[in-house]
């Protein structure tokens, strides 16, 4: 496995949360360096199978060499169609670690880390046309001050994306660095890493569709899950969280939950324990999951 690759975050409470049976079938939907992968196998026994999606052509890299393991290079929206045509229509667990990968912000030109200069890309799947250079010379100021606002949490989006936009009419934003330095007025030294850190989550959330792609899976998850199959998913931001948390205890994203005709609720997943976050020790050990949140489901 690369060394490029973080830890993999909340691993053992993760893998817990699966109540793996030796003879399995489970999913890990977001294998990146395949540290939860490598734990998951470490449970299964001769006739288990653990199926692992990442669409990032640098994941393969780390395929696990085990007869038990497969390892699909397709974005986990496709989830469904993938194990089916592995022949696979049910599975006893689903596993998702949200996160950006340490190696996808260590490759100074993938353009994810405010720390390095690039060109602004954040595509996750190489091979995706819309990068994050389209999301700031195209979109209009509209709908860019809706991904900084949404995606982003910020507060002034419309000021961004006016003076993104007014800025582009002269010339386009190429580089990570002259994004910077068009928005340098909203960054205050003592915050600047800060405000800079949600302005590219926004970005990178709308180059790679992630909250639709999660709203995806979990749409696809009850379908796939047997009866008493779990659900884990360690999200990173209050967008994630509370669409996984809303799911899980409505079965829908927006709306009360369906009710059979006694007025008992109807839905598909009951949430197994309380919320998890990493110890003070792992944050020591990995700053990276300083903000890790996990939940775990179990289909009714």
């Amino acid at each position: 496995m690369s060394s490029q690759y973080h830890d993999p975050v909340l691993l053992q409470e993760s893998v817990d949360g699966l109540n793996i049976k030796e003879n399995g079938v489970y999913v890990d939907v977001t294998f990146g360096g395949g540290g939860h992968s490598k734990e998951i196998l470490k449970r299964l026994g001769k006739e288990g199978r653990l199926y692992a999606f990442d669409q990032d052509e640098d994941a393969l890299a780390n395929a696990i060499d085990d007869d038990r393991f497969q390892l699909i290079n397709q974005n986990f929206q496709f989830l469904k169609q993938y194990l089916k045509f592995y022949g696979i229509r049910k599975v006893d667990g689903i596993l998702a670690d949200f996160g950006v990968s340490s190696h996808q912000f260590d490759e100074a030109k993938r353009g994810f880390s405010i720390r390095y200069d690039a060109d602004l890309d954040m595509r996750m799947n190489r091979n995706s046309e819309l990068s994050a250079y389209e999301v700031v010379n195209s979109y209009s100021q509209e709908d860019l001050a809706a991904v900084l606002f949404q995606y982003g949490e910020l507060r002034n989006a419309k000021a961004l994306a006016k003076t993104i936009v007014d800025h582009r009419t002269e010339q386009p934003i190429k580089t990570t660095d002259q994004l910077k330095a068009v928005l340098q007025r909203f960054l205050p030294k003592m915050k600047e890493n800060k405000i800079l850190a949600q302005i590219y989550q926004a970005i990178r959330i709308e180059v790679n569709q992630e909250i639709e792609v999660l709203k995806a899976l979990l749409q696809q998850a009850p379908d796939l899950l047997d009866t008493g199959g779990r659900l884990g998913l360690i999200s990173y931001h209050s967008l994630e969280d509370r669409l996984v948390k809303r799911f899980i205890r409505a079965g829908k994203f927006e709306g009360e939950p369906e009710k059979d005709f006694y007025g008992n609720i109807n839905v598909p997943l009951k949430k197994v324990g309380g919320l998890i976050v990493p110890t003070t020790e792992e944050i020591a050990r990995n700053n990276r999951a300083r903000s890790a949140k996990l939940r775990i489901a179990e289909r009714i």
